[in-house]
């Protein structure tokens, strides 16, 4: 009797068999788990994204100092990198984050940089707590969701420089004589981050900034 009954309670009922294949179909619905590509600005294409850290140690070269971090081209991964990363705020004086399309190095010298430039945004050290992660947050959703329409093609990547002296956050563009899309790119930035009407920010050519002869450079545009 004993094995009869060890038996018989390892034969499922219909209803259990009915609760299991209902579970089944529920764990495997598509929606559960496929993930949401981004897109670029032809919806047939994913954009692919790069993030990418700069520790600045004076006994390694420019280069030696930055590494990759991750590559994503979903919602969820971008949600995942940002939320596992260290926010810029706690970023030590003299790092980087830098988020590019995949295939542009965040340095001047890359093929689609060398003729571009930057619209540049420049905080005090007061700002570093209340504006820098929100800025910076709201800059890197203006990329991935191509907040700039058909210029979006023209973005080619973000940073943002945690220094002493103030922190900066800049949108580099890759054509510094392309007026349309950068001014463009300018005005939706300036109202995504919901800088004052009053506060003016300034696009600079990455040639103008490399020669620079003193603190500041000359801006081409304006917003």
């Amino acid at each position: 009797m004993a094995t009869a009954l060890v038996v018989s309670t390892l034969i499922p009922s219909n209803a259990e068999k009915e609760k299991c294949e209902a579970t089944s179909q529920k764990i495997v619905r598509p929606e559960a788990y496929i993930k949401h590509p981004l897109q670029n600005n032809d919806s047939s294409l994913n954009c692919r994204w790069a993030l990418w850290f700069f520790k600045n140690d004076k006994s390694k070269t420019w280069q030696a100092n930055l590494r990759l971090i991750s590559k994503f081209d979903t919602v969820e991964d971008f949600w995942a990198l940002y939320n596992h990363i260290q926010l810029s705020s706690n970023l030590m004086s003299g790092c980087d984050y830098s988020l590019f399309k995949d295939g542009i190095e965040p340095m001047w010298e890359d093929e689609r940089n060398r003729r571009g430039g930057r619209w540049l945004i420049t905080l005090s050290k007061q700002q570093r707590r209340a504006d820098l992660d929100r800025f910076w947050l709201e800059t890197l959703l203006c990329l991935v969701g191509e907040a700039f329409d058909d210029h979006s093609d023209d973005v080619c990547g973000s940073v943002i420089n945690v220094r002493a002296k103030g922190d900066k956050i800049a949108i580099w563009t890759t054509d510094y004589e392309n007026k349309e899309a950068i001014t463009h790119i300018g005005r939706v930035y300036k109202e995504r981050l919901g800088v004052p009407p009053k506060v003016i920010i300034g696009y600079q050519s990455h040639a103008d900034t490399a020669t620079k002869s003193g603190s500041t450079t000359k801006n081409k545009f304006v917003a």
